[in-house]
C-alpha cells in the first residue's frame, strides 16, 4: 500500500472507533441506570446504538476486503453482507418506532405507561429485525436452493456477487425505497400530530415541543440514512472520472456518505438528550462519581 492508503485506512478506522467507543458509553450509561432500562425511549436508543455500531464496523470490514482485494469464501461473504444489510434496514425502522413512542407519550399521557412496555418494545425491536432479514434472507435460500455449491467458491465480497438474477436487484433496490418511504410518510404524520396536539389548550405545550423537535430530529437523521443509498450512484459517476482523482473521490464518497452518518447520528441523539448528556460528559471526562 502507499501512503495515501495507508493515510486513509488509518483515517476511517481511527473515525470508527472513536464514535464506537462514543456509542459503547452512551451504551454503558444507559444499561447502568435503572431509569433508562427500564424506559421504551431509552431501550430503543441503546438498539439504536448496538444496531449503528455493528453496521459500521461491517461496514468497515468490507471495506478493508475491498481495499486488499481479498477474495473469501461466499459463505463469509453471505454472513458480511447479511449483517450489513440488516442492520442498514433497522435504522429507518428504529426511527419510526422511536417517534411512535413519543407520539403515544404526548397523544395518550396517561395510558403511555401502559402502552409503551418493555415487552412490547422488546417486540418491536424483535419485529424490526424480522423485516429488516426477511429480503436477504430469502435470497441466500434462494441461492442454496439453485446451487447448494454456491457458497464454497471465493469471491470479491460485495452484495452483487451474491445475485444470480436480475430482479434480485431490483426487489433489492424496490424494497430499500418501499421502507425509506413508509418510515418517511409516518414521521412526517407524527410530526404533523404532535404539532396539532401542541396547539391544543390541554396539552402540556413543553413536552409537546420537546416531542416535536425529537421527531423533527428523526427525520434529520431519515436524511442521513438515505444519502447512504446515494453512495452506489456516486460510486459509479466516480469510476467515469479521471484514474489520478478516482482513489480519493472513492474514499471520500465512502467516509462521507457510509461511514460518518453511522457515527453522527447516534451522537447527536444523545448529546441533545438533556439526562444522557450530562452522564456522557461526565463519564467523557472521566469524573463518574459527580452523578452517583
Amino acid at each position: 500500500m502507499d501512503a495515501v492508503v495507508v493515510t486513509e485506512v488509518i483515517v476511517i478506522l481511527a473515525t470508527a472507533l472513536f464514535f464506537t467507543f462514543m456509542s459503547g458509553l452512551m451504551f454503558f450509561i444507559l444499561w447502568s441506570k435503572p431509569k433508562f432500562r427500564e424506559d421504551s425511549r431509552y431501550i430503543l436508543f441503546a438498539h439504536m446504538l448496538i444496531n449503528d455500531s455493528v453496521h459500521l464496523m461491517g461496514t468497515i470490514v468490507l471495506y478493508l476486503f475491498a481495499l486488499a482485494f481479498l477474495h473469501v469464501s461466499k459463505a463469509v461473504c453471505s454472513v458480511m453482507i447479511l449483517i450489513t444489510v440488516v442492520t442498514f434496514n433497522n435504522t429507518p425502522l428504529n426511527l419510526a418506532v422511536i417517534s411512535l413512542e413519543r407520539y403515544v407519550a404526548i397523544r395518550f399521557p396517561l395510558r403511555h405507561a401502559e402502552i409503551a412496555t418493555q415487552r412490547r418494545t422488546a417486540i418491536a425491536i424483535g419485529l424490526m429485525w424480522f423485516i429488516s432479514s426477511v429480503n436477504i434472507l430469502i435470497e441466500i435460500f434462494y441461492i442454496m436452493a439453485l446451487d447448494p455449491h454456491f457458497f464454497t467458491a471465493p469471491v470479491f465480497c460485495i452484495r452483487e456477487q451474491l445475485l444470480i438474477e436480475e430482479w434480485q436487484l431490483a426487489l433489492t433496490s424496490g424494497l430499500n425505497f418501499f421502507f425509506l418511504v413508509v418510515v418517511a410518510l409516518t414521521i412526517l404524520y407524527i410530526y404533523i400530530s404532535i404539532t396539532l396536539v401542541a396547539k391544543s389548550a390541554s396539552t402540556n405545550k413543553d413536552s409537546a415541543n420537546k416531542a416535536r423537535k425529537t421527531v423533527l430530529l428523526h427525520m434529520f437523521q431519515l436524511g442521513i440514512c438515505i444519502t447512504s443509498l446515494l453512495f452506489a450512484l456516486f460510486e459509479a459517476l466516480i469510476a467515469k472520472t479521471a484514474t489520478a482523482l478516482f482513489v480519493p473521490l472513492q474514499f471520500l464518497n465512502f467516509f462521507c456518505l457510509l461511514v460518518l452518518p453511522r457515527c453522527l447520528s447516534p451522537l447527536i441523539y444523545g448529546l441533545r438528550d438533556s439526562a444522557i448528556r450530562p452522564l456522557f460528559l461526565s463519564y467523557f471526562r472521566c469524573n463518574p462519581n459527580r452523578f452517583k
